[in-house]
């Protein structure tokens, strides 16, 4: 299975960091967030990967080139930073199966495989790993809606009134045909085509998605503070 690693931003809240490099170029524990995601890929079996790449893209292509190890990696480009679903579409001429979704500046320490397994395993159009979280951190992202059977019906970002606690992990095992729903998708309130949101257009037009229960951790990185947890949660992993 081929991968596409969401890779464009620029991370403001991490200025002065990056203000001469991309954000996933920041340093963990002394190495590039980016690199934790392409071992992520490597334990997984991937052995190949589309990165979408925007602010600073050059420092990217000249630092990793055209594999990292045995992923051999292709570039997009997203020209201006329009949400994720925008920038999944710009993979699309490198992707003709289902492929894994992960964000270039998350780090992530779990069960993917068994997402990867479930997708092979099951009829499902799509495999989400998701975790339960408080009421309140369900309003600040993508979350779950179910049906009395306990199916995945649809996907509600940021909603004032939750739904569920269920919310996504940052990863996505999607078929090509999200590429036409990311097309369709209008802005959010946020003026960004959401990812959610095309994801939500497939379930609405009958597409099957399973999830699994996360297990591990993953941690972003949108602040100086992201950057220390996970410095230190690597640190307690290899203790």
């Amino acid at each position: 299975m081929k991968a596409v690693v969401l890779a464009a931003g620029e991370g403001t809240r991490l200025r002065p960091k990056t203000d001469d490099r991309p954000k996933p170029l920041v340093e963990v524990a002394g190495d590039p967030i980016l690199s934790y995601c392409f071992e992520t890929l490597l334990d997984l079996g991937v052995t190949e990967a589309v990165v979408v790449v925007g602010y600073e893209k050059a420092k990217i292509i000249d630092r990793y080139g055209d594999a990292y190890g045995d992923l051999a990696l292709d570039y997009a480009h997203q020209p201006e930073r329009k949400g994720l679903a925008h920038a999944v579409l710009m993979a699309e001429p490198f992707v003709d199966d289902d492929f894994l979704v992960l964000n270039g500046d998350n780090i992530y320490r779990g069960n993917l495989a068994a997402v990867l397994d479930r997708h092979a395993e099951t009829d499902a159009d799509i495999t989400v790993p998701v975790d339960d979280v408080p009421p309140e951190a369900a309003k600040g992202g993508a979350v779950c809606e179910f049906d009395d059977e306990g199916n995945v019906i649809g996907l509600v970002e940021k909603p004032d009134t939750p739904p569920s606690t269920t919310v996504p992990m940052a990863a996505y095992v999607l078929p090509p045909e999200i590429f036409s729903a990311c097309a369709l998708v209008q802005p959010s309130d946020r003026g960004e085509y959401e990812l959610p949101d095309a994801i939500d257009l497939l379930l609405y037009a009958g597409y099957q998605a399973e999830t699994v229960p996360f297990e591990g951790w993953k941690q972003n990185s949108n602040s100086p503070a992201d950057i220390d947890h996970a410095a230190s949660r690597l640190a307690d992993d290899s203790s």
